[in-house]
This record gives structure tokens, sequence and C-alpha cells, in this order.
């Protein structure tokens, strides 16, 4: 079956994308929660008009987002964290801490596009994220544990 995102759904596809699901996937949540409309012909032409309307608001969006990754590239960021015997931490660093942080330095970034590399961070040190700032700009951001004084 396929259908028409009408929102973004993770691990599946961003808004307005056309995608192939199993019929229960689709008929018994996707389609009742509002989230995706049944793809048919007449659907899938009014998209594509749709889509080419916005292409050029859509262009402006992206060499912002291409800006933003630049200027959280060139940003350092230290998350200053408890620390028990050597340089394990009390809890753990998670997306929820890096937003906070990242909000502190004007950059408000939603917890659910922060994918930290490896899951939570439980130990001192240097480590990277990926921040996805639009579908198509995703930047690879490190940043670095250190302990509370």
């Amino acid at each position: 079956m396929k259908v028409i995102l009408k929102q973004d759904v993770q691990n599946l596809g961003f808004k307005d994308d056309v995608v192939a699901v199993k019929n229960g996937y689709g008929r018994n949540y996707l389609i009742p929660q509002g989230m995706a409309a049944l793809a048919t012909p007449s659907e899938v032409k009014q998209l594509e008009e749709t889509l080419r309307q916005r292409a050029y608001r859509e262009k402006a969006i992206v060499e912002e987002a291409q800006k933003t990754a630049e200027a959280l590239k060139a940003l350092e960021l230290k998350i200053a964290a408890k620390v028990g015997a050597g340089i394990k931490l009390f809890g753990s660093v998670t997306t929820m801490d890096l937003a906070a942080k990242l909000a502190e330095s004007s950059f408000t970034i939603d917890k659910k596009f922060i994918k930290i590399v490896g899951g939570s961070v439980k130990s001192l040190g240097k480590y990277d994220a990926e921040i996805r700032l639009h579908r198509d700009v995703v930047v690879n951001f490190q940043f670095e544990v250190v302990a509370q004084a």
C-alpha cells in the first residue's frame, strides 16, 4: 500500500513523501492517526503540484539550515557533569542535555533531531552527535563532557 505522509514519521519518511507500507500499518495506524493519506493518482498529482510551488521557498530554508550548520561546526561545546570514581559519570548525558546546552548558545534545536553516536554518554571525553536541521542538511557535531567543578 502506498501512502502520502502528512507529517514526519520517524524511521519511515518525511512530510509529503510517498512511501510503501504494509496494509495493516497504513490502514490501522497511519491513516486513522492523521499521519498519512492514501496515495491515489489524483492525490499524487496534487502533491507534485504543491511540491513544485514550494520548491522556491524550500531553497531559502535549506540555505538558512546550511548557515546554521556552519555555525554549529565552529561552536565548541562543553557539558559539565557530575563524576564518580575515575571518568565515569553519575547518570548520563543525553540528547535532552545537549539540546539544553545548545539553547544556551542560541541554537534552538529539538532533542528529537539530535542523535548521539553510540547512544547516551556515560563517561568523560569527546563525543560526536548528528543534528538534523532539515531533511537535506545533517551536521556532525562534536562536544566534550567535562567534570563539574
